[in-house]
């Protein structure tokens, strides 16, 4: 046996232990899911989270994408996965030196005036060190693990061995297609191996908010930045997470609760590009006035369609128009099962009527968002990945800003940003520009339509199509049919049969005889007044006559 393939079943025993000591022993046993965690459905979250904790970085980074799935995992879970932090221990500075060296060209003390060997933070792919450009610019650089690549594939393996495990042994999970899931969780984990797509995404937010009084986005700084080293510009400033509240006056809080739901809000409505992960750690209070971004890896954007179909989604929301929701949510892509529109409408109604007549300011959004998340679970809804990660950003946001401030409402933050969405959506320029586009698009299938109806022409010719037809009621049309031919043919035979005998017994005078007449033709008379009798009580029977 070689040797990955022992440290593979190894890593896999291990998993399995664990499992187990968390309470999911049923994928080893194949217990009943209900009764494998101690402490029930409100336990089972937190027995998650520890498990996936204790398992490793890569394990953590898959429940940080379970948290963002609410189609698939309920809703009690999703607030325990939440919390998962992607903090492991740093790893030595002589790796540091090297990975610099191999993507840069250069060692360190060529390359900086100064670079810190404690790392600011640490995490399961990289780590952050501060440090010092020869032009006296303070700089972050973000360098990766040296064996992060092939740690994270090994992982892969065993996630899709797991996922295997829990196709054949949970049966309470066959609605959900684990080995897409791990799928999906390998591409985009594969897509953090490469620092300069986060580097682009720290440009465009860069961009975007160059200038603004109150957001601080750092500069990249090219020349230092390869697939495994990341340069940013240093922001001087406390984490979020890390601040003193207790310390500020609670006018302070407000107003930094009500920048950060701002700032969200302008990536939103008004960039069409937004950081996917707002976690305290990733804003920095730089002055009570003024907040840093930092980690760039998960980012969601937004098309001019995309906002379009949301605006349609929100003035047919805050009318009321409940029968045409599950439309406007088709059209945003979100996939449920046909058969339970109705169902998915009365939920709806509920919904509503749970808040009817209430003010904006007294619907605690929190709520509203984990009743949003039962209800997509409960559906098993399936949300485009670009939404769902927007709902996370939103959901997030308010649960920050209600950290902050306790009357704090991300929907009071919300509505002016979409209110002026609706009216930009619908200025005569946005109108005409609209048309325009969807003119030429029109244009484009009209030119391509005769090459199309052309083409499908030369595969009906060749026999590439075929056609199938669906037909109800003919089956039944189809033995009656059968039963008539069958009445006509014994009709035929008996008349035959008959005009046969007859003849055989008028022009025969020759073979043996009974009663004076030829003996075939008795037998002939015999044989076709049994069948004629036969034929006649069918049709009897049948009450048809």
């Amino acid at each position: 046996m070689a040797t990955g393939q022992r440290s593979h079943i190894g890593r896999l025993g291990e998993i399995a232990q664990v499992a187990a000591r968390h309470g999911f022993g049923y994928l080893i046993d194949g217990r009943r899911r209900d009764d494998a965690v101690d402490g029930g459905p409100t336990a089972r979250g937190r027995h998650l989270r520890e498990m996936l904790d204790e398992l490793g970085p890569t394990f953590v980074k898959f429940g940080q994408l379970l948290s963002t799935r609410p189609d698939i995992v309920p809703p009690d879970i999703i607030a325990e996965l939440r919390s998962l932090q992607d903090d492991v221990r740093p790893f030595p500075f002589e790796d540091v030196e090297r990975v610099i060296r191999e993507e840069l060209g250069q060692p360190i003390e060529r390359l900086f005036l100064e670079f810190d060997e404690v790392p600011l933070a640490s995490a399961s792919i990289g780590q952050v060190h501060r440090a010092i450009l020869p032009n006296n610019r303070r700089v972050a650089v973000k360098v990766q693990r040296p064996n992060a690549p092939a740690t994270i594939e090994s992982d892969i393996q065993l996630l899709d061995q797991a996922a295997r495990l829990v196709v054949e042994r949970v049966r309470a999970l066959d609605f959900v297609d684990t080995r897409e899931l791990v799928d999906e969780f390998a591409r985009s984990i594969r897509q953090e191996l490469d620092y300069r797509l986060e580097a682009r995404n720290a440009e465009t937010f860069h961009h975007n908010f160059a200038g603004h009084p109150h957001v601080a986005v750092p500069r990249v700084y090219w020349s230092y930045t390869r697939v495994r080293v990341l340069t940013l510009e240093y922001l001087e400033g406390v984490q979020l997470a890390d601040l003193e509240l207790d310390a500020w006056p609670l006018e302070q809080r407000r107003r930094l609760a009500y920048l950060v739901a701002d700032t969200w809000m302008t990536m939103i409505f008004r960039h069409g590009f937004f950081h996917g992960d707002p976690h305290p750690a990733n804003i920095l209070v730089l002055t009570p006035e003024r907040i840093g971004l930092v980690d760039f890896g998960l980012a969601g954007r937004l098309t001019d369609r995309d906002l379009s179909k949301l605006t349609r989604l929100f003035i047919d929301a805050i009318n009321e128009n409940v029968e045409v929701l599950p439309k406007r949510l088709a059209e945003l892509g979100v996939r449920y099962p046909r058969e339970r529109e109705q169902e998915f409408i009365a939920e709806l109604h509920a919904v509503y009527a749970r808040y009817y007549g209430a003010s904006l300011r007294e619907i605690d959004p929190m709520q509203v968002f984990r009743e949003a998340f039962a209800l997509i679970y409960r559906m098993n809804l399936r949300l485009p990945t670009r939404y769902v990660l927007l709902d996370k950003a939103i959901a997030t946001v308010g649960s920050v800003g209600a950290d902050l401030y306790p009357d704090f409402n991300v929907f009071e933050v919300a509505r002016p940003y979409a209110r002026s969405l609706m009216l930009e959506r619908f200025t005569p320029q946005r109108v005409l520009r609209r048309a325009n586009r969807e003119a030429w698009q029109l244009a484009n299938i009209a030119r391509e339509l005769p090459y199309q109806l052309h083409d499908t022409l030369e595969q009906v010719r060749d026999g590439q199509i075929e056609v199938g037809f669906v037909h109800k009621g003919l089956d039944e049309f189809m033995h009656k049919l059968d039963v008539l031919a069958n009445r006509l043919v014994i009709a035929l035979i008996v008349t035959g049969g008959l005009i046969g005998s007859s003849l055989i017994g008028i022009f025969s005078t020759a073979g043996p005889q009974i009663f004076g007449v030829n003996a075939i033709s008795v037998v002939g008379f015999i044989v076709s007044g049994v069948l004629g009798m036969w034929l006649l009580w069918g049709v009897v029977r049948s009450g048809r006559l």
